[in-house]
């Protein structure tokens, strides 16, 4: 009896065991999603407070986390001034150009590397995302000079244009959306484009009926990358663009909203959460959407 007593008592005692190191690991894994939340919202906390604070209450230096007084002559002064809605619009122009731009590039070349196998496709796919690790910092050198040669030989105005970020960015966006839907394609299972060809259809007609609609996760999860690459992109812009009509967003609110050394706390943190807002709407409605074309890209190809 004793030796079936502590028989049945070992298995219990191991299940008490796992289940206090799951409730353990379940308070860490809570202890760092808090830490974790709180170290990530409290930036856009802080600016919606200073939003709602008047340019005197923030000078005079009370507590920076509450609001004696909210106003919000901060957005009425921003939605109502034409320079801000001219950024804005400058923005969403040029984001929705470059999401457009880099879907035609990259989406064929995406195909091409995946299915259509040739020599040296891998190791030109792998090139591909090298590109994307080369940073701006260093890229926006060359494209300033090739611009400025290339604007002296046609005549035809490139610098301190806003439509020209629309052939720039692609240098940011191209590389790394390619390597994402190579990823997805590469997913896909052979016989679907093999049993098209086989009923004849061509290379086009198997990518524009067969895997895009397939691979809508990847292409959504492309376009949110290119759209938020350009709609955030600061440096480019600050060094191509110069008059105020030509700017977009992010260099607009700190060229405009910053004199010298006076700085227009209230509007900048304002201009700041509005120029967030559409990159914000578009994770929240397509996220799941993002995740899995992530997730794809990672893994596969």
């Amino acid at each position: 009896m004793s030796t079936m007593a502590i028989d049945k008592a070992g298995p219990t005692r191991k299940l008490g065991s796992m289940s206090r190191d799951r409730a353990w690991a379940l308070r860490w894994s809570y202890f760092f999603l808090v830490l974790f939340a709180i170290f990530f919202l409290t930036p856009p906390v802080y600016m919606l407070i200073t939003s709602l604070k008047s340019s005197a209450e923030i000078s005079a230096a009370t507590n920076p986390w509450w609001v004696f007084h909210p106003t919000l002559s901060n957005y009425v002064e921003l939605l109502s001034s034409n320079q801000f809605l001219r950024f804005f619009w400058n923005s969403s122009i040029i984001s929705i150009a470059v999401v457009i731009v880099t879907m035609i590039i990259s989406i064929p070349a995406a195909f091409a590397l995946a299915r259509m196998k040739f020599w040296g496709s891998a190791t030109l796919a792998t090139g591909v995302f090298l590109t994307y690790l080369i940073p701006d910092s260093l890229l926006f050198i060359p494209l300033f000079k090739m611009l400025g040669v290339m604007q002296d030989l046609t005549g035809i105005t490139l610098l301190n244009r806003w439509y020209v970020l629309v052939f720039i960015y692609p240098t940011l966006t191209v590389p790394f959306c390619t390597w994402i839907m190579i990823g997805y394609f590469a997913s896909i299972p052979k016989e679907l484009d093999e049993a098209a060809i086989i009923d004849g259809a061509s290379w086009l007609q198997t990518l524009l009926r067969i895997f895009i609609p397939v691979a809508l996760p990847g292409l959504i999860a492309a376009t949110i990358f290119a759209f938020t690459v350009s709609w955030a992109q600061f440096l480019y812009p600050l060094v191509f663009t110069t008059s105020i009509d030509q700017l977009v967003l992010p260099v607009g609110i700190t060229t405009t909203l910053i004199k010298g050394d006076v700085f227009n706390w209230g509007q900048i943190m304002t201009g700041a959460l509005l120029g967030a807002a559409p990159p914000l709407i578009i994770y929240a409605f397509l996220m799941d959407y993002y995740i899995a074309g992530l997730t794809a890209g990672a893994t596969k190809g």
